[in-house]
């Protein structure tokens, strides 16, 4: 049985003016996969999420999600998505339950339905209890909980998560990091996880590497430590990106 393709770039291609940011960008993730897009800084990840979520157009290439062309079905290929962006995007003043509602409301969602989804999301990440503090008041690792309840509200096939871990303490990265993967494993949520932190890569994930616009190497971590004659994927990483073993 084939797998259930959840995000299809396709020979994706864009350019700030003459500089040429993506170059033929084209890879996979099904639905239930984690996926880590690996790449130095600089390498095109955050353009590539902007380019998926439309905050930018493209003009080469295709983006699929859940089998709908953004450029040709914008609006239900982007309900089946769900996004956390690096930086903080919560009302600082209103409490963890008011953002979600506001959300839900965004969404379309009935009360009735938004107050179950945030009980359901709220429970998976421990903060059900805390629905009704003032969002300033919580953490980092806390705000980034309720960011991405928010994100899975609406039930998508797809979750983008850009860096989401910059900033936080240890013990927060790594709750953050098992919950994301747990959330892969337990159905068909594709997530498609941004970083260069190597040591939140699991070796049950697929990994696409980017270097200066350009898949490097995709697979799962065992193929691409195995493809660059490496001893572990942080060892590859800096192989494909600075010609170093």
């Amino acid at each position: 049985m084939a797998e259930k393709l959840a995000l299809e770039i396709t020979n994706l291609n864009f350019s700030y003016g003459n500089k040429h940011v993506l170059h033929d960008l084209t890879f996979t993730v099904a639905a239930g996969q984690c996926c880590i897009l690996l790449g130095p800084n600089g390498a095109g990840k955050s353009t590539l999420f902007s380019l998926i979520t439309r905050l930018y157009a493209h003009k080469q290439g295709d983006i699929h999600l859940a089998g709908f062309n953004i450029h040709k079905q914008p609006l239900k290929a982007l309900a089946q998505l769900g996004v956390v962006f690096q930086q903080t995007t919560l009302d600082l003043d209103l409490s963890v339950q008011q953002n979600l509602r506001y959300h839900a409301a965004l969404q379309g969602m009935s009360r009735k339905k938004a107050n179950l989804g945030i009980q359901e999301q709220l429970e998976r990440l421990g903060m059900y209890e805390r629905r009704k503090e003032v969002v300033r008041q919580l953490n980092g690792g806390h705000r980034r909980r309720v960011e991405i309840a928010r994100a899975l509200m609406h039930k998508p096939g797809v979750l983008l998560l850009d860096e989401p871990t910059v900033g936080l303490d240890a013990p927060s990265r790594h709750a953050i990091v098992k919950h994301v993967h747990q959330l892969a494993q337990d159905g068909d949520l594709a997530v498609l996880w941004a970083t260069h932190l190597m040591d939140e890569i699991y070796a049950s994930d697929k990994v696409v590497l980017i270097h200066q616009g350009a898949v490097k190497a995709e697979g799962a971590v065992k193929d691409i430590i195995q493809q660059t004659q490496t001893d572990n994927i942080n060892d590859a990483f800096f192989k494909l990106t600075l010609g170093k073993g």
